[in-house]
């Protein structure tokens, strides 16, 4: 069993393992490769891989394998552990040393046992019950604690059952498979160390991203969510894009790395927006400001029927009456209807929608010329300032020219904060990513004007998600969310004339990504029919 040729192929197969546990990224793999190569090298039967907890008191049963008994649970096999966590310290309080993997944790030392029936150094009734069950015959157990660059124990590994590969029969485990397996468990100490490392430093970063995101959450509730869905919708369409076998984009492709790169830039693509001014971000009427200014004109307007009141009424004491007549009472009735239609015309269109009639906007533009009040000071003046009057005939929407040029800078915003950090390789097309969603195939986009060719993919990808999420947000002050045709109709116009990508349009609704979305996402009144044939045929 333990020949020079024997050894020496193990050996090689060790410093093989050693490699190939550096280059793993998957958490599961990694714990999985790490037990199956120690059975390898041992020629144990079976096995458990052990992870400390994070609070440190129990080992969680993270990988079993019996070969002999065709087990395999934990991993990547999808197959779930019910068994509980070993503890570290007893029901009474004390190192919990009577159980082998407990205290080769605690004491930080390997155990070799022989034969575990005549051992009486440990408890191994769990074991003595798990082979009345089963008819297996646990003998030989090695039991070795991994430990990082820190000297702090993170998990233990236990082989079972050294099996001589020539007799097949079952026997303890030599000096040499234990300095073996304590060599490969130092080397998967190092590489899960590494692994829970740049996890945790993911996890840091992307926390950070929700911090951010919060950050604009908190500003404007109509906006966050925005910032957590369009990640979701692009990273499906990428997806479908993926597996695309035909057309222009068959040989589109992404590996894990290309996936996460997208998805951070995603998650970031809106981060501009923590400069925008919350009071922009979030105008639902024409007027709104810092508060709604509509109340103002309400206030010019109740000025307006006092002062006629008080002219009619000192009209009246001028001719020698004690109250208003009859037509004096008509004429001052009529005066305040026509105040009460034209303020009510002001609510009207202070509320902003798709399109403004020409002859609103004259007639706004009419109110602000030719009527006049008397403000606090006592001075006459229009009774609409030029820029109510610019607010008031908004032609759609609730925007000015220059609050959406404010709204737009969010986007050069977004990539000058961008390019500011140091991008690992991995990422370094973050910027790229998450600040071209808002440009356009034909060049006329913000803010960079980029065409279709120098986009990637994945900034066209995204740039319909951007706009595909508005559209049938629900949670926007200034309409309501479309209905899954109505938007479809929309980004079908949009892929006609230059504005997104029509190849990526076609795989969006062929492939039924926009169902996907809507039917985690929308509320069912808004999913309605939508024929996919019809919309791409146009």
């Amino acid at each position: 069993m333990n020949s020079p040729a024997d050894l020496l192929k193990r050996l090689d197969h060790l410093n093989e393992v050693g490699a190939a546990l550096s280059k793993e990224r998957d958490i599961n793999r990694l714990l999985e490769n790490i037990l199956l190569a120690a059975k390898t090298i041992t020629h144990a039967d079976g096995g458990t891989l052990y992870r400390m907890t994070e609070d440190g008191t129990s080992l969680r049963f993270e990988i079993m394998r019996t070969d002999s008994l065709n087990i395999a649970l934990g991993g990547t096999t999808g197959n779930v552990i019910s068994l509980p966590d070993l503890p570290l310290v007893n029901a009474h309080g004390a190192p919990n040393n009577a159980l082998v993997a407990a205290y080769a944790a605690i004491n930080d030392k390997t155990v070799n046992v022989a034969d575990a029936y005549t051992e009486a150094g440990f408890d191994f009734t769990g074991t003595r019950i798990f082979d009345e069950k089963t008819g297996y015959r646990s003998r030989s157990f090695l039991t070795v604690p991994l430990k990082n660059h820190e000297d702090e124990i993170i998990g233990v590994l236990q082989l079972i059952n050294a099996v001589d590969p020539v007799t097949g029969e079952v026997g303890k485990f030599s000096w040499e498979d234990q300095r073996l397996a304590e060599s490969l468990a130092s080397q998967a100490a190092i590489a899960l160390t590494n692994r829970q490392l740049i996890s945790q430093l993911e996890n840091l970063f992307e926390s950070f991203i929700s911090l951010i995101n919060l950050a604009i959450d908190e500003k404007s509730h109509y906006t966050g969510s925005h910032c957590q869905r369009v990640p979701v919708l692009t990273m499906m369409l990428a997806e479908a894009v993926n597996l695309t076998t035909e057309g222009p984009l068959a040989n589109f492709r992404m590996t894990e790395k290309d996936r996460y790169e997208l998805k951070i830039a995603g998650l970031l693509h809106d981060c501009g927006k923590v400069t925008t001014p919350v009071h922009v971000v979030d105008k639902a009427a024409k007027l709104e400001a810092l508060f709604d200014r509509i109340h103002l004109l309400d206030t010019r307007f109740e000025v307006l029927k006092r002062d006629a009141e008080i002219r009619m009424l000192r009209q009246a004491l001028a001719g020698g009456e004690s109250c208003l007549t009859r037509r004096a009472e008509a004429a001052l009735a009529s005066e305040w209807a026509a105040l009460d239609e034209e303020r009510a015309f002001l609510h009207r269109v202070n509320i902003g929608g798709e399109t403004m009639r020409a002859e609103d906007q004259q007639r706004v533009r009419d109110i602000g010329a030719n009527r006049r009040w008397r403000n606090a000071d006592g001075h006459e003046v229009p009774f609409l300032s030029e820029d109510e009057i610019e607010n008031l005939t908004i032609r759609a929407g609730t925007l000015t020219q220059a609050e959406r040029e404010v709204i737009n800078h969010h986007i050069v915003a977004t990539i000058r904060m961008l390019e500011q950090l140091p991008w690992p390789k991995h990422l370094r097309n973050v910027p790229e990513y998450a600040g071209g969603h808002h440009e356009r195939m034909d060049g006329k986009g913000y803010p960079k004007g980029l065409t279709r060719e120098q986009m990637s993919v994945q900034a066209r990808i995204m740039g319909i998600a951007d706009i595909f999420e508005a559209l049938t947000a629900s949670d926007r002050p200034y309409k309501p969310g479309m209905k899954l045709s109505q938007a479809i109709s929309i980004l079908s116009n949009f892929a006609r004339n230059g504005h997104i990508d029509p190849d990526l349009f076609e795989i969006f609704v062929r492939q039924g990504v926009f169902r996907q979305y809507a039917e985690r996402y929308l509320d069912p009144s808004q999913i309605d029919e939508v024929d996919p044939e019809s919309v791409l045929q146009g």
